[in-house]
């Protein structure tokens, strides 16, 4: 696998709630699968303790949505792209059932989000788009 597909990997256990493993040989490991596997924001998905796995909301050919409600009322998304080229992708605050969004953070590109009424981004071949929300009223 590449970079990409290996946060697409972290991506999908984090928001399963499932344990997270990994059998790396320490001494050969690459700066950028350490930094995946070392994510604080992805594993504080992982680990929330509501303990709640997500599940998908939609699915368009290779495109999927999933969300995983947060303890504290946050919300986990992932923009799931499996197919083999990049895709536009989007969220609403509608799909996950809240009124809009009131924060917004990227856990890959470690940056806060401005909120708007409909998410959208390119999301790269077998890659995926995760996001933590506040919900807002």
């Amino acid at each position: 696998m590449n970079d990409v597909e290996y946060r697409t990997h972290m991506s999908l256990w984090s928001m399963l709630a499932a344990p997270l493993l990994a059998s790396n040989d320490m001494h050969t490991i690459t700066p950028e699968t350490l930094a995946i596997l070392t994510n604080r924001d992805v594993i504080a998905i992982d680990q929330d303790e509501l303990g709640k796995p997500g599940h998908g909301i939609s699915k368009d050919g290779d495109r999927e949505v999933w969300t995983r409600q947060l303890a504290g009322g946050d919300w986990a998304i992932a923009l799931f792209n499996r197919g083999d080229q990049p895709a536009e992708m989007g969220v609403t605050p509608k799909d996950l059932g809240i009124a809009r969004f009131a924060k917004m953070r990227d856990l890959w590109q470690h940056a806060t989000v401005e909120p708007s009424p409909r998410f959208s981004a390119q999301v790269p071949a077998h890659g995926v788009v995760m996001l933590r929300v506040t919900p807002g009223k």
